[in-house]
């Protein structure tokens, strides 16, 4: 039997630590400095449970530039209605990529993008090499880049023990479409996380219904210019086919689409630079630094060479519990609205 191909595991560092900044918050912890520091443990640990139960041979953690958006140099309402994040928040997220670097973490903060395009390019590179890729993140973007050799694991309310493993078939099962398909379902469904509308009406039934019968948004455009309006009606409804062609509703959906394209040309570090495991020391040393302890917990990213901790109180990280991969998602815990701006 042949050997299967090597694992890249892609993570969405900027989504996993605002999960866990608001999962923690209720009981913060700071280092010795007085430094917030619970969202970085808990993206850490993040890391490491995903390694202990996916095996991967390589990690990479991408995060958003926080210096310029191409996206909003694109359109400048993108993103434009969330609320300035809290202060702790902010600093845990500016900290964060040059911890992960200092504990021999691959990360990448690709200059004008975002985490999305370094999972898109993380899929890509992964790929080209004959790996095969998952994508972990806490956003349905990803679902876009499922394919035969990518899957994504999807973190949601209830963290760790409520991901879901998505791969092709699970994702027609849960959406209705297939991974082409789902950019248009998104960007008829709307992202208001991103501020991105959709066509009124259109939920994820409507949408997939309509994507199933055309392939298409632009399929269904096409039925309508040659004259066919009657093919979309009897699809989804006089009044919502009559408003998906409306001139402004084409280029709102021209523009959401546009937007949640993802770059999957983005350098990344070589795959062999980024295998594991890493160095035990070393990410002890630059996670101790920031006040944070996971020795027992950090074993599969530094190949199960762990020396146990002198005494409970050294390193009280628990032992992680089994956990099952999830392929339904009938038990949804989505952010609540007022959750949005952490995403």
């Amino acid at each position: 039997m042949p050997f299967p191909s090597p694992l890249l595991l892609v993570l969405d560092g900027n989504s996993l630590l605002h999960r866990a900044y608001h999962a923690y918050a209720s009981d913060p912890i700071e280092d010795a400095e007085g430094r917030p520091v619970w969202a970085l443990r808990g993206l850490v640990g993040y890391v490491a449970r995903a390694a202990a139960q996916l095996r991967p041979d390589a990690i990479i953690v991408g995060f958003d530039c926080s210096e310029s958006s191409a996206r909003k140099q694109d359109w400048d309402g993108y993103k434009a209605h969330r609320p300035a994040k809290a202060a702790t928040l902010s600093e845990q997220i500016a900290a964060a990529p040059e911890l992960l670097t200092d504990a021999g973490v691959s990360t990448v903060v690709p200059p004008a993008y975002e985490a999305d395009d370094v999972l898109a390019s993380g899929a890509a590179a992964a790929r080209r090499a004959g790996w095969r890729s998952v994508l972990m993140t806490s956003d349905r973007d990803a679902f876009a880049l499922i394919d035969e050799t990518t899957e994504v694991l999807r973190v949601r309310n209830g963290g760790f023990d409520e991901a879901v493993l998505v791969d092709a078939p699970g994702l027609v099962e849960l959406c209705g479409v297939e991974a082409g398909q789902y950019r248009d379902l998104a960007a008829l469904r709307g992202d208001p996380s991103d501020n991105l509308h959709g066509v009124r009406g259109f939920g994820a039934a409507t949408a997939a219904r309509l994507l199933n019968a055309f392939g298409s948004v632009d399929a269904a455009w096409a039925a309508v210019d040659r004259g066919d309006l009657r093919t979309v009606c009897d699809v989804v409804g006089e009044p919502l086919a009559t408003q998906l062609c409306a001139p402004e509703v084409r280029e709102r959906l021209d523009r959401n689409r546009r937007l949640m394209r993802m770059r999957s040309d983005l350098p990344l570090p070589d795959l062999d630079s980024a295998r594991l495991p890493l160095d035990y020391l070393t990410m002890r040393r630059a996670l101790r630094a920031r006040g944070i302890n996971l020795g027992p917990s950090l074993w599969a990213l530094v190949g199960g060479n762990v020396p146990p901790p002198r005494a409970a109180a050294d390193d009280p990280a628990p032992e992680l519990q089994p956990w099952v991969f999830r392929r339904s998602m009938s038990s949804r815990r989505d952010p609540t609205p007022g959750q949005l701006s952490l995403f």
